[in-house]
């Protein structure tokens, strides 16, 4: 295999460099029917095809949104480390599943290992905690939503898991209108329902309101209803804000509801000695979620799912006599099997044992800051330009504004000219800016922003991005003919 995947990497560097250089920038300037088309033309090739890899790694990176582009800002999608990248080369070269030992001998402990010392990053103790590798954020929160709701419903004395919900009480879960879709999604597949989470009301930032937060739980439990989980975020995802962790601590204990931590944006703050405050009662949280292919340039997937007791994951222990039979274990070979919701599981752990054996806490915490920095020079950049508004000031390295002409334009003018100014710079493939919509009702509610995960990326950049902005925003505006 040895000479056959180094002649096959090669080929798709080559197929790598020409497809960067097809797109020469940030976005292919192509119309999504367009490349959807030249996709096809070349899917409709000789069913055998020896320069397959070669034909379609050009394609791909042609045809992709380059998150290592300094204008491609619009999402948490971050550019990959090189060491991250050649380490996940290594797991699908070996392809070993986390799922029994004999299939991961050596990536059973080092999974274990890594989640042991993220577990000390958040602030659990180390010896009591566990954890496992996810494929994101929207797993992760289903976890923690799925041993809460365990946790609730077996006080009272059900089996959740195998027999289904008890009629009575109505199980709700509290989380701020800014959460992350994937907490109602989450709630409807365990049976909640989607109108099981309650929206917590939230600030300007988007950061949730404690007073609020504590109002709604004293209100649902004088209808005799169950809260099951409050759901804190450590990084809004429009926004980066950070949920007042001590006071959604403080609460869930005082009513006895599982805290869940959506840190996979922030934490990497962590990593950060100057942002790691802003992530302070993340430590009192029952479970957390992180997200490495985010604020930690991993290649996707790389989530991490972490509670603070192990004892938690009862309801997920399963035995399979061809998996993990127990004599295995009683004889010293450990299973993993009850740790996830999937049985065959890659070894994402690795690449980042790597990138963090690599880098070292400091070479990540530096990239970090850079994007923070980045961010708040950003943030000046967009006050100093005459025609744009800035939202607020960045929390992590996500920067909310608008295009906002000094000449009067109304809010539904606002609203279609950003919205329509943000479709053309993708369609021209000048850059990738992300799109939202503030919390309330009625026109002037959508914003562009910049999430900005590239360290390399400089203030230059970011300020010519903001000047196609306002270039692009003015074209549309007065009628001009538009860049082809």
């Amino acid at each position: 295999m040895r000479s056959e995947l180094r002649d096959a990497v090669e080929l798709v560097l080559i197929g790598l460099e020409v497809g960067s250089a097809r797109r020469d920038g940030p976005v292919p300037r192509v119309t999504p029917e367009a490349l959807a088309e030249q996709v096809r033309g070349v899917l409709r090739l000789q069913e055998q095809d020896d320069d397959a890899l070669l034909r379609f790694t050009e394609l791909l990176a042609y045809g992709s949104a380059d998150p290592g582009h300094p204008a491609c800002a619009a999402h948490l999608h971050c550019p990959p480390h090189p060491v991250a990248v050649a380490a996940d080369l290594a797991v699908s070269a070996l392809n070993p599943s986390l799922d029994s030992w004999d299939q991961a001998p050596a990536a059973t402990t080092m999974e274990t290992e890594l989640l042991a010392e993220l577990a000390a990053l958040v602030g659990f103790d180390p010896a009591g905690a566990a954890g496992v590798l996810t494929t994101g954020g929207t797993e992760s929160n289903l976890m923690g939503l799925f041993l809460a709701r365990d946790r609730a419903f077996g006080a009272l004395g059900a089996e959740v898991s195998r027999d289904g919900l008890p009629p009575q009480p109505q199980g709700v879960v509290l989380a701020s209108e800014a959460a992350h879709f994937s907490v109602q999604r989450a709630a409807a597949l365990l049976g909640l329902g989607e109108r099981a989470v309650l929206p917590v009301p939230v600030d300007r930032s988007l950061r949730m309101d404690p007073v609020a937060l504590a109002g709604l739980l004293k209100e649902t439990v004088r209808q005799g209803r169950l809260p099951v989980a409050v759901v804190a975020t450590a990084g809004v995802t429009d926004t980066g804000a950070v949920d007042p962790l001590p006071a959604a601590a403080e609460l869930a204990a005082e009513y006895g509801a599982w805290l869940h931590v959506d840190a996979a944006y922030g934490g990497g703050a962590l990593f950060s000695e100057r942002l790691a405050p802003l992530l302070a009662g993340i430590e009192r949280a029952d479970s957390v979620s992180l997200d490495w292919h985010k604020f930690g340039w991993q290649p996707a997937a790389a989530g991490v799912f972490l509670t603070r007791r192990a004892a938690d994951y009862g309801p997920l222990e399963r035995r399979a006599v061809y998996l993990n039979p127990a004599d295995d274990d009683e004889a010293g070979y450990p299973s993993l099997l009850g740790r996830s919701l999937r049985t065959t599981r890659r070894a994402d752990a690795f690449k980042l044992l790597v990138t963090l054996r690599t880098l070292g806490r400091a070479g990540l915490g530096a990239r970090v800051d850079a994007c923070h920095e980045l961010a708040l020079a950003t943030a000046e950049s967009v006050r100093a330009v005459p025609g744009l508004e800035l939202h607020g000031e960045p929390v992590l390295s996500t920067v909310v504004f608008r295009y906002h002409p000094e000449s009067g334009a109304g809010p539904e003018e606002l609203d279609r000219l950003n919205a329509e100014l943000r479709r053309e710079l993708l369609r021209t493939g000048r850059a990738v800016v992300g799109r939202t919509e503030l919390p309330g009702e009625g026109p002037g509610r959508i914003r562009l922003k910049l999430t900005l995960l590239n360290p390399e990326t400089t203030p230059a950049d970011t300020a010519a991005v903001l000047a196609e902005v306002v270039a692009t925003g003015g074209r549309i505006r007065t009628g001009q003919p538009r860049h082809e």
